[in-house]
């Protein structure tokens, strides 16, 4: 019997083409100054990248990278040399130090050839950025003229919740593209965190927990369902170097500290109301821990954090031990400084009033709640001040608290990095406030958010913040013509997490009916779709179907048929596994089949039916605590995988 499963695809998105008519080239963020001048410049798809004879060790790696972007966003082939500047060129020098622009700013010259000169490399990379987006926003050649570029605010930051939820390296890296193309200058990693008790049965010890590096000193306390190897963690910051990123890691402590306290429980605060989460403050056991577990990553002569920074965290600790908190933190803030590294902590200093001295002069700090830490009582005590607002720039995604999406609207149009309350009135231009960083917070262990669900919440953050810590004046353009200037510009060269498709693509020859044996696979030149998107397949399973057998197969997720031999479909990513329990595919009959995602949920049709979404999937917990109920509405998402159909391995018939 000849056994045929026949597809027919439909591929919904859409695209923004339009561009404004404007003197002033179109980037995120925007220019601090231009000046234009008559005439366009077509770059050659076959060029030359050449770097001024005396920037030559400085520009190299730069320059290595604007070439392969070029290759990567436009097909274009550009060979790297040193020398003098030819027509139709890219140069690249160093030139004198000037204060305005510090070690970020750059001069771009758009003329008989573009030229990117800096004080600083990380300036003339930022150039790179500012071109690459004009190439891609000005099609028929760049406008001619003359850019003066630098930033409102010296720290411009993403904070990853990678504790509570693992995120690949793979992952991680395409991070640090996308911040570097819009000139976003610090990733801060937060690498051990867990979840929250009452949603593990009020069992801390089976509440989730996780420390995410590798750990020689104390073998069993790296996480069992991911993490990161030393070395590359190293290749990680080294990369990130390359891109303009500095990171930040974290190591939380004395709260926060729960997968610590599982590896070793005599670590747990012996006070049962603090929970087993806090480090208990009196033992020399935690200290000596403490002190082993930093001295890992920073000391020797290979260190695996090498930036400059290291982060400890010290947020949330329980009130009734001011005093002994306030000397854990001080004796941290020295112990970190004495192995050769500047830590830096969030704020919490203010909540925890107390006698005991701790010195946080010129300390970077995250002011990241008002009552615990605000910044005009951080600038007060001399520190430096990174503003992390709780209530306008945390993202918990589907927690119902804090925001899901950040408020891009309200924070372009309205507000000043500088703000932790909308009625602040802090006064700019202090030396020691030097800019605000966002957070994403996986508070919601379990709860089903994919990787790419975290980066479709983050992604617009980035536009936005970009936008207010580098330029700062958004009077250029209205929210609605800056909202439409994001949704058209790339996430970065050779990154595309939200799976966009911007043109039609024939995955199949249309009207060709593929057949699989189980064991072959159609390979086609879409990885994946994003949302929202509708994918329409026709199928026949055979008289005795594969069980678990993978339908579609992409770079992040599976769509499978027949799922433990029950006929259902089901998909998988992430480590999660979401099942359609509303319809058997019958054997030997075919069936036209469409699936619709979005950020909320996932939807099965069969011909032409609604049978099943999944969306709005909750548990109901109590928590003693607290003495109320509280829930977790599970994020049954998918972004469609297409790469492959079929499987070598797991295939269908």
């Amino acid at each position: 019997m000849k056994r045929i499963i026949s597809f027919l695809f439909c591929l919904l998105a859409f695209y923004v083409s339009a561009y404004p008519k404007t003197t002033v080239p179109q980037v995120i963020p925007a220019l601090q100054e231009w000046k234009g001048y008559s005439g366009i410049l077509r770059l050659p798809s076959e060029g030359s990248i050449i770097i001024a004879p005396q920037s030559g060790k400085q520009l190299t790696d730069v320059a290595f990278i604007l070439a392969s972007d070029l290759k990567e966003m436009f097909g274009f082939n550009y060979t790297v040399s040193t020398g003098k500047p030819q027509k139709g060129s890219i140069f690249l020098s160093l030139g004198k130090e000037e204060k305005r622009l510090g070690t970020e700013g750059y001069k771009l010259d758009v003329n008989i050839h573009v030229s990117i000169e800096a004080p600083a490399s990380k300036g003339v990379l930022w150039g790179t950025r500012t071109l690459l987006q004009m190439l891609y926003n000005q099609p028929d050649g760049l406008q001619k003229g003359k850019a003066v570029d630098f930033p409102l605010y010296e720290n411009r930051g993403f904070m990853l919740d990678g504790g509570r939820k693992f995120f690949t390296m793979d992952f991680l890296k395409q991070y640090i593209k996308i911040m570097s193309f819009y000139k976003m200058n610090e990733f801060q990693v937060h690498l051990n965190d867990n979840g929250f008790v009452e949603f593990f049965g009020n069992d801390w010890n089976q509440t989730y927990s996780a420390f995410r590096l590798e750990c020689d000193a104390f073998p069993g306390l790296t996480a069992k369902d991911g993490s990161y190897s030393k070395q590359e963690f190293r290749d990680f910051q080294k990369m990130a170097n390359s891109y303009g990123i500095e990171v930040i890691p974290e190591i939380d402590v004395p709260a926060h500290s729960l997968a610590f306290t599982h590896y070793n429980p005599r670590l747990a605060a012996d006070n049962k109301e603090y929970g087993m989460d806090h480090l208990d403050l009196y033992k020399k056991e935690v200290y000596d821990f403490v002190d082993t577990l930093f001295a890992e990553y920073i000391s020797g002569d290979n260190p695996v954090f090498t930036g400059p920074f290291v982060h400890i965290g010290t947020d949330e600790y329980n009130r009734k031990e001011v005093e002994q908190f306030r000397s854990f933190t001080d004796r941290y803030l020295k112990y970190i400084t004495k192995l050769g590294k500047q830590p830096r902590m969030w704020g919490g200093l203010k909540y925890m009033k107390g006698e005991t001295p701790v010195d946080v002069k010129d300390l970077y700090i995250n002011a990241w709640n008002y009552g615990w830490l605000d910044v005009e009582t951080a600038l007060g005590d001399g520190s430096k001040v990174i503003n992390t607002c709780d209530a306008f720039l945390y993202i918990v995604p589907a927690a119902k608290y804090y925001h899901d999406f950040l408020n891009t609207k309200w924070l372009y149009e309205s507000w000043t990095p500088e703000m932790m309350r909308s009625e602040d009135k802090v006064q700019k231009g202090n030396p020691n406030f030097k800019g605000a960083m966002f957070a994403v917070w996986n508070d919601c262990v379990g709860n089903g958010i994919s990787q790419q669900d975290v980066h479709f919440r983050a992604f617009p953050a980035i536009q936005v913040m970009a936008e207010k810590l580098w330029k700062g004046d958004n009077s250029h353009l209205t929210y609605s013509e800056f909202e439409s200037l994001c949704k058209r510009t790339p996430e970065a060269p050779g990154v595309n997490l939200l799976a966009k498709v911007d043109r039609p693509v024939h995955l199949t020859t249309p009207g060709e009916l593929l057949s699989f044996t189980g064991d072959n696979i159609h390979q086609t030149t879409l990885y994946e779709i994003g949302y929202p998107y509708a994918v329409e397949f026709d199928i026949r399973s055979d008289s005795v179907p594969v069980v678990d057998a993978i339908l579609f197969k992409g770079p992040h997720s599976e769509f499978i048929s027949n799922w433990t031999n029950t006929g259902k479909f089901a998909f998988r990513r992430d480590g999660y596994e979401f099942v359609f329990q509303d319809f058997r595919l019958p054997a030997n009959q075919w069936a036209h089949i469409r699936v619709e995602g979005d950020h909320k949920g996932t939807t099965l049709f069969v011909d032409g039916k609604q049978i099943e979404r999944l969306e709005g999937r909750s548990r109901e917990i109590y928590n003693y605590k607290r003495k109320q109920k509280n829930r977790i509405w599970y994020q049954e998402t998918l972004i469609f995988p297409l790469q492959q159909i079929g499987d070598p391995l797991m295939g269908f018939k």
